[in-house]
């Protein structure tokens, strides 16, 4: 299916691995350019380098060392592609992370850095590509949540940013669907891929992650990276254009909600 992406601007923040790195994969392989943002310049440059051997139809790939937690990263961000690519079409908001334990152990500090490190930068990023859009005649809007944004189990502060982010997705999507912005949330589940924190558990306690798998994923399976980077780049593309305001899951079948 020809999702009718090529010559598109996509910016992808946390673009150098996991679901950021697979989301930009799918987009540059239907022929978007795409702008990859990471903290970390040796790890961006390879993903960069594999991005370009998979790019199709002259799709260019821009890579900008960033940090979306600071409240000028996503402009400079959204700016350096404007400057390159000459405007935006698509933003993936994929950055997050929360730490913490329990309310009596968790202080002030943790919360903020949560907040910092995944609502502000969709904020930030959002209020920085919605103009370039804008004068695009539209665009879509894809937030990396989590099924932990609509449910409870996960950690008490990424239950918390999570849905978050998926509030702000439905408010953005009421904002802006008068300038045909799209605003999607796409709800991942537990999703198994190098240097993530299921990685990371899987080889801390092998045995307590396969009773997780038994347990709890009905697929019998970690989902991977490519299944969520393929849903993203058919939301971001015209054949998803009656698709806005809403969660799309990509879980397996893991949460328990409606």
């Amino acid at each position: 299916m020809d999702l009718h992406l090529a010559g598109k601007v996509a910016i992808v923040t946390g673009g150098s691995r996991g679901l950021g790195l697979a989301s930009a994969r799918a987009l540059v392989g239907e022929g978007c350019h795409v702008a990859i943002c990471a903290r970390g310049v040796e790890r961006l440059e390879q993903a960069a380098a594999e991005l370009r051997a998979g790019a199709t139809a002259g799709a260019e790939v821009l890579t900008i060392a960033a940090d979306v937690a600071t409240a000028e990263g996503p402009v400079r961000i959204v700016d350096e592609t404007v400057a390159r690519f000459g405007g935006v079409d698509v933003l993936v908001n994929n950055v997050g992370l929360a730490k913490g334990s329990g309310i009596v152990d968790t202080n002030d500090a943790l919360w903020h850095e949560a907040l910092d490190q995944t609502l502000f930068p969709a904020i930030r990023g959002s209020r920085a590509a919605v103009p370039h859009m804008q004068r695009r005649g539209g665009g879509t809007i894809i937030m990396i949540a989590s099924i932990w944004g609509r449910e409870a189990g996960g950690r008490m502060t990424y239950n918390v940013v999570k849905a978050a982010e998926i509030s702000l997705g439905k408010a953005l999507a009421q904002q802006l669907a008068q300038d045909n912005i799209r605003v999607v949330n796409v709800a991942p589940g537990s999703i198994l891929f190098p240097g993530g924190s299921w990685h990371a558990r899987q080889q801390a306690d092998p045995e307590g992650m396969h009773e997780f798998v038994k347990r709890d994923l009905p697929f019998r399976r970690f989902g991977r990276a490519d299944e969520v980077g393929n849903v993203v780049a058919f939301l971001a593309s015209p054949k998803a254009s009656w698709i806005s305001g809403t969660t799309v899951v990509v879980d397996g079948c893991q949460s328990r909600m409606f």
